[in-house]
């Protein structure tokens, strides 16, 4: 990203949450009031282009067209992490993290976290942006939000949250959405185990690419495009895993792999028959882990 502004993919990120939010409640997979209030221009007149008749469809067309399989992808996974987060109720959570919040509003739309002390860390110059937001739009500030600045390549957690509040007895849900394929494998490597120092039965979703993206970005559809925005943006993919190598990479990090889905899988989820004609970005995943390693 940018010195001095917030993330550029975290505002493209809300745009389609913000699209996806004007469809009739019967067609959305979700709601997300805030998405909108995040964007600048020219993002902001994309959004109100959107809900002008005869417009509707074409702007995300346009989307899909330059970016293949990003926007359904985005929402498809936002819904996916939605429906986890939902299910996690019953293991008395007592916790929520997000690492690497961008422009996420779960804090605020999802009632099922309103009772519950939630962590948002990310760079200080996307966190900054966002709270300005924030303390425009919303008329009584959350008091069960807590934010904490750091930059993942810079600085590891544990100093940080302990300062917040953070308790690692704590059973815990840690949301790592969008953000491992930006960061070095020894950012990645410290986070995980300080992701594990949670306590046991604590769950960690997060998202990765396959590592043949970085090698060989042209098998897959729509990667030039992508890569190009990317670059602008100053917000280049570095690190991947190979999924079959991942349950035993989080083992070593003493986590054990509870589900590991790519795009085309949860686009389908969601989607239906209509994923079948999408295309692009099969090579972004989203896994869930648990702290604690399995008995063999």
């Amino acid at each position: 990203m940018r010195e001095g502004r917030g993330s550029r993919t975290a505002e493209q990120n809300a745009l389609f949450r913000a699209l996806e939010s004007t469809l009739p409640e019967s067609r959305r997979l979700f709601e997300d009031r805030l998405a909108r209030t995040f964007l600048t221009w020219p993002l902001t007149l994309v959004a109100r282009l959107a809900v002008v008749p005869g417009l509707r469809e074409l702007v995300p067309w346009l989307i899909d067209n330059r970016w293949p399989g990003v926007r359904a992808s985005v929402v498809a996974r936002t819904r996916l992490i939605d429906d986890a987060i939902a299910a996690s109720l019953g293991e008395h959570l007592e916790q929520f993290v997000i690492l690497g919040a961008g422009f996420d509003s779960r804090a605020h739309r999802l009632p099922c976290l309103r009772g519950i002390t939630v962590f948002e860390v990310d760079h200080p110059d996307t966190q900054t942006t966002k709270r300005r937001v924030l303390e425009r739009v919303l008329s009584v500030p959350p008091k069960h939000v807590r934010f904490v600045a750091l930059d993942f390549n810079q600085r590891d957690l544990a100093s940080v949250m302990a300062a917040a509040g953070y308790r690692e007895s704590a059973r815990t849900f840690i949301l790592w959405e969008g953000v491992t394929n930006y960061l070095t494998e020894a950012a990645v490597d410290t986070t995980l185990r300080w992701c594990s120092r949670a306590s046991p039965g604590s769950l960690l979703l997060f998202t990765y690419v396959h590592r043949d993206v970085l090698t060989t970005p042209d098998a897959f559809i729509g990667t030039k495009n992508l890569f190009a925005s990317l670059e602008r943006a100053g917000e280049k993919l570095r690190f991947g895993i190979e999924p079959s190598e991942l349950p035993g990479f989080l083992a070593e990090r003493g986590l054990s792999l509870e589900s590991d889905l790519g795009a085309a899988e949860y686009r389908k989820r969601y989607f239906g028959d209509a994923a079948s004609k999408m295309r692009g970005h099969e090579f972004y995943r989203v896994a869930l882990a648990s702290v604690g390693r399995r008995e063999a």
